[in-house]
């Protein structure tokens, strides 16, 4: 055995540097039944490796790189059945798509931060009125428990929490849902009641994936006001209505309230809001 150690067999630290692994990870292997040394130094202790044990552990680290723990591995290398790994792969399969969902949903959440941090700062003063083009969209949202208009502030939270735990219980990461609005219906809003009628997320076709039953607000020109406070909204939705009203725009559509940003950095005492309300509006052009 000593003309073979010296010739075809391996120390331990030759066999981990050869397969750029470490010794610790060529024990756990062992102890693990993964890989075992093809022989033990009975006096010292020491392992010592065939070069074509290279083939298993070879394997070892396929295994790993699909996604399979050392201990799925453990089993498909005891029970040789191919029909145990195609299984254990189906399962990481469904693992992986569901992890590239959950990111595509962090990646779309991070731009919509960035997005509305950008408008937010380069959106008018509070108070301002615009008439602005504002493309398609897609919402997510459920009626509202409580209409927080004839309430205060605290009925709005409710509202949010109401909707995000239904976001949750459909397996939709929290991440998603701060890109809130809420809505008026049209006949409500023209008669100058405010009423909530719906509490929604600006949502993406990412979450089709969820099998989440999503509406559509058409895109199109929109009367908007700008506002920086919760506290500000009755007051600007009625400058919203007057002004459609003044400069003949016939509404078309439900009033929205869209939360373009919020971040409590400076105020821990309530929730910090800049808002866009808009509602949709036709108008007549002039022929010259």
């Amino acid at each position: 055995m000593g003309c073979e150690i010296g010739g075809r067999l391996l120390a331990i630290g030759k066999m981990a540097a050869m397969n750029h692994t470490t010794v610790p990870t060529l024990r756990l292997y062992d102890r693990l039944g993964l890989l075992k040394p093809r022989h033990v130094d009975a006096r010292t202790g020491y392992r010592y490796y065939d070069i074509q044990q290279n083939a298993r552990f070879d394997l070892i680290e396929y295994m790993k790189e699909l996604g399979m723990s050392l201990k799925e591995i453990a089993s498909v290398l005891d029970c040789h059945d191919s029909a145990l790994v195609e299984t254990i792969l189906a399962q990481k399969n469904e693992q992986i798509h569901r992890q590239m969902r959950g990111l595509k949903l962090r990646h779309d959440a991070i731009e919509r931060a960035i997005s509305s941090l950008e408008r937010y700062r380069k959106s008018p003063v509070t108070g301002t009125i615009a008439l602005e083009y504002i493309d398609r969209r897609l919402i997510y949202g459920i009626p509202c428990p409580e209409d927080f208009y004839s309430h205060d502030i605290s009925s709005y939270e409710r509202d949010l929490m109401c909707l995000r735990q239904d976001l949750m219980d459909k397996g939709i990461p929290q991440i998603h849902t701060y890109s809130v609005g809420t809505s008026i219906r049209k006949d409500d809003y023209e008669c100058g009641r405010l009423q909530a009628d719906r509490v929604f997320i600006f949502a993406d076709k990412a979450l089709e994936d969820y099998h989440l039953v999503m509406d559509t607000i058409d895109s199109g020109m929109y009367a908007c006001i700008y506002l920086d406070s919760y506290d500000k909204e009755i007051e600007g939705a009625s400058m919203l209505l007057e002004h459609c009203r003044r400069e003949n725009l016939t509404i078309i559509g439900d009033y929205i309230c869209e939360v373009l940003t919020e971040f409590n950095v400076f105020d821990d005492e309530k929730r910090g809001m800049f808002l866009r309300l808009q509602v949709p509006v036709d108008f007549t052009r002039k022929i010259v």
